[in-house]
């Protein structure tokens, strides 16, 4: 089957920077869009983090078939969940 596990849950400290990851299964990256979304707690669904490129970076190795996000000099408010996700088609 079809799937994508996101790294297991980490605690940090403000200024600190974290890297996420995300283990691709079943499907190659190269033919769908990938991103990361996230949902703060009792908040809706972001579902595009592109505008928080300053402090977000999102890279991939399709060699590996892991998705990664970096986050830089983390705020209280970054606080979520975050998962990997993948377009339909």
């Amino acid at each position: 089957g079809q799937s994508l596990t996101s790294s297991d849950s980490v605690v940090k400290k403000p200024g600190e920077s974290v890297t996420l990851s995300c283990t691709v299964s079943g499907f190659s990256m190269s033919s769908y869009w990938m991103h990361w979304i996230r949902q703060k707690p009792g908040k809706a669904w972001m579902h595009s983090m592109l505008s928080l490129q300053d402090q977000f970076s999102f890279t991939k190795d399709t060699s590996k078939n892991m998705l990664y996000l970096q986050v830089k000099s983390l705020k209280t408010e970054d606080t979520a969940i975050y998962y990997c996700a993948r377009d339909s088609q």
